[in-house]
């Protein structure tokens, strides 16, 4: 069930955020700590993690896509609606089947597999978003390799 609330977005360092309302946040599960979100600022969907924060609320980093999609700057109020993100991780990356192909003819998928997943997940999120076959091909050279020769790591 997705709560609302309204903020102004202000920074921290370099990056623009909101602090999430405790009685909003004390609803949601956190996983070590961090608790993964789905919600809308002004309407517009993002997918996002709150933050804690030592003796503060949760915070909530509102990332350049989300700003322009809202339309906000830092110093701009905006509403916010979040409810929990019931995503399993491992199917929030789904696995490309150009990077499958290639695991199963260079027989690597069990050392992919022994990955482990934060790794597995950052591995296919930078291939996906590779815009050609060209680059595609070059990174999959050097990562067969890498799974080949070295140990994989245990989960």
């Amino acid at each position: 069930m997705n709560r609302s609330f309204r903020a102004v977005i202000y920074k921290v360092g370099i990056n623009p955020c909101v602090d999430v309302p405790a009685g909003i946040t004390a609803r949601l599960k956190a996983v070590k700590g961090y608790i993964r979100i789905t919600g809308t600022i002004d309407g517009h969907p993002f997918t996002q993690t709150l933050v804690p924060v030592r003796a503060a609320p949760y915070r909530l980093y509102v990332n350049g896509p989300m700003l322009r999609a809202a339309g906000k700057a830092v110093g701009d109020a905006a509403r916010f609606s979040i409810g929990p993100d019931l995503t399993p991780p491992e199917k929030a990356y789904p696995m490309p089947v150009f990077l499958k192909t290639a695991l199963v003819k260079h027989k690597c998928m069990a050392a992919f597999s022994q990955l482990t997943a934060y790794r597995q997940k950052e591995i296919i999120r930078y291939l996906s978003h590779l815009k050609t076959d060209e680059a595609r091909e070059r990174n999959l050279q050097k990562l067969m390799p890498m799974l080949k020769e070295k140990p994989a790591k245990r989960r």
